[in-house]
């Protein structure tokens, strides 16, 4: 096992975590097929998204993997007036990371990061370790705090 970049991040700040492998299926690279894969809760299975302001800011927000981002919710937590998903064709150049192996950890920049509040009622959650195929099992309020996060209700 290869430490990722995320991981690596963790361990300089001296973040307890665990990780998990599962194999990949390069056609389903949904939270679903993680939960299944793992045997993990889908409800603890936090999926990265990446966005953008109308001023071209760009946002993270990490929600329940069975879920969907609520745009306008979303929108005015941050503060904007309007957000959208990110093309994917942007999200190696913006993040450095690909679809199914983005990290809320090891973004190439800090943004303004968000998190489903359903996070604080969970012992653990499970987010991407950077990489496809791998799962990283931190204390929500750890990840948090490290980020800066604010909580909120951004679901639909």
């Amino acid at each position: 096992m290869k430490k990722t970049n995320a991981m690596r991040e963790l361990d300089k700040q001296k973040i307890k975590y665990d990780f998990k492998e599962y194999e990949v299926d390069e056609n389903d690279l949904s939270a679903i097929a993680v939960s299944i894969k793992t045997g993990e809760d889908i409800t603890k299975i936090f999926k990265t998204l990446v966005l953008l302001t109308e001023k071209k800011e760009m946002l993270v927000a990490c929600i329940p993997g069975a879920d969907s981002v609520d745009l306008k919710k979303l929108a005015k937590v941050a503060g904007a007036k309007k957000v959208e998903m990110l093309e994917l064709k942007e999200l190696f150049n913006m993040t450095g990371y690909i679809r199914g192996g983005c990290s809320p950890i090891g973004i190439k920049k800090r943004h303004q990061t968000f998190i489903h509040e359903s996070a604080l009622n969970k012992d653990y959650i499970m987010i991407s370790a950077g990489v496809r195929g791998m799962q990283i099992i931190i204390d929500p309020k750890e990840l948090i705090k490290y980020l800066n996060m604010t909580v909120g209700d951004i679901i639909v």
